[in-house]
């Protein structure tokens, strides 16, 4: 994630408009938060025999902290190619297709997707190990979600 100046910049601008406390953008492992300071409102004490104007600290500015964290290598994703749910095995009582240290090779199945009462199987585009499985068992998934890596 490789952010301009002048959005972080029209970023904080928002903040300040709008009132926001705090914005977040997040990619992966990288994020951005833009948190505005509040304004506090000084009041004089009531005088019974002239009143003074109410005074206003300076409008909030936006405080800029960009968090950035080395990336973790996790592999090649393995994306949903549809909306749909994610099984890891082809039955609840059979054992998964795969599961993390296993290895794949390509064409293999490695999950199932169920769209429209159809199940699709889901194979490996790459060799290797599986790394991380990013989705539970009977969870639904967007089109493009991650499925797993593989290293």
């Amino acid at each position: 994630m490789n952010f301009e100046l002048d959005f972080i910049k029209k970023l904080a601008d928002v903040v300040n408009k709008n009132n926001l406390s705090e914005i977040t953008l997040e990619d992966g492992d990288k994020a951005i938060v833009i948190k505005a300071e509040k304004a506090t409102v000084v009041q004089p004490a009531a005088e019974p025999v002239k009143v003074a104007p109410q005074q206003v600290q300076q409008a909030p500015q936006a405080e800029v902290e960009v968090i950035e964290e080395t990336p973790k290598k996790k592999g090649t994703a393995i994306t949903s190619p549809m909306v749909g749910a994610f099984y890891a095995a082809p039955s609840p009582s059979a054992k998964p297709f795969v599961k993390v240290g296993d290895k794949v090779a390509v064409g293999q199945v490695v999950c199932i997707i169920e769209a429209m009462k159809l199940m699709n199987e889901i194979e490996a585009e790459v060799s290797g190990t599986i790394t991380e499985i990013c989705v539970e068992d009977g969870q639904s998934v967007e089109y493009g979600q991650v499925l797993m890596y593989v290293e």
